[in-house]
Formats: structure tokens, C-alpha cells, sequence
């Protein structure tokens, strides 16, 4: 089991930028692939990106696509989220999640492991 920690969370204007990390400890992060999910008041939670375990190889929503970037740094168990040009539909707790053996990276039952979540709020 890996223990996954988000932060970089806030409150940002429309357009804006944000940048999401998520630390790992427990296990090493390179031989998981990783994913970012988010979850909006009353709606369910959806993909955002992810990452393979090499870094080779990422998958964006398409709502996000151009905009968001996923990246990692296995030496410092790390994962990364540069969200840029914000909108107020990004809104959401963010969620950083970790695993062994992704069949679906756009599934959220393909991970096993799974921080806390922080906020992004975007204001129009």
C-alpha cells in the first residue's frame, strides 16, 4: 500500500494557474502508474489524467486536454498537476491516485491507492 498526499490547492481567478502535487511514501512510486481524478459537489467523480509508470506515456479528459499537464519524479515519489487556464467548471476536490496494475487508466476502480484530496476552486 502507498500513501498518497495532495496539496497546491486554492482559490484562483478564471484563466489562472494552478499546480497540484502529490507525495507518496510507503512504497516507491515508480512501479505504479498514476492518475488524477476529481470530484465536483453533487456530481460523480471523473478522470482527469494520468501517467504510466515510466512517465513515457500520459492520458488526459478531454475537458482538460491542452490545458492540464501530468508528470512525474519517481526519484522524489512524486506526481505532479500543472492546470492552466483555469475555468470555473474545474472546480473540484482533486484527488491523486496510485496503481499497481492499470488496466483502464480512465477507470477509477483500476487504482488501488488513493489520497485525501484537495480543493481547487476557480472564480469566474
Amino acid at each position: 500500500q502507498v500513501q498518497l498526499v495532495e496539496s497546491g490547492g486554492g482559490l484562483v481567478q478564471a484563466g489562472g494557474s494552478l499546480r497540484l502535487f502529490c507525495a507518496a511514501s510507503g512504497r516507491t512510486l515508480s512501479s505504479y502508474g498514476m492518475g488524477w481524478f476529481r470530484q465536483a459537489p453533487g456530481k460523480e467523480r471523473e478522470f482527469v489524467a494520468a501517467i504510466s509508470r515510466s512517465g513515457g506515456s500520459t492520458y488526459y479528459a478531454d475537458s482538460v486536454k491542452d490545458r492540464f499537464t501530468i508528470s512525474r519524479n519517481n526519484a522524489k515519489n512524486a506526481v505532479y498537476l500543472q492546470m492552466n487556464s483555469l475555468k470555473p467548471e474545474d472546480t473540484a476536490v482533486y484527488y491523486c491516485a496510485a496503481s499497481k496494475s492499470v488496466l483502464n487508466v480512465r477507470l477509477g476502480s483500476s487504482y488501488d491507492d488513493w489520497g485525501q484530496g484537495t480543493q481547487v476552486t476557480v472564480s469566474s
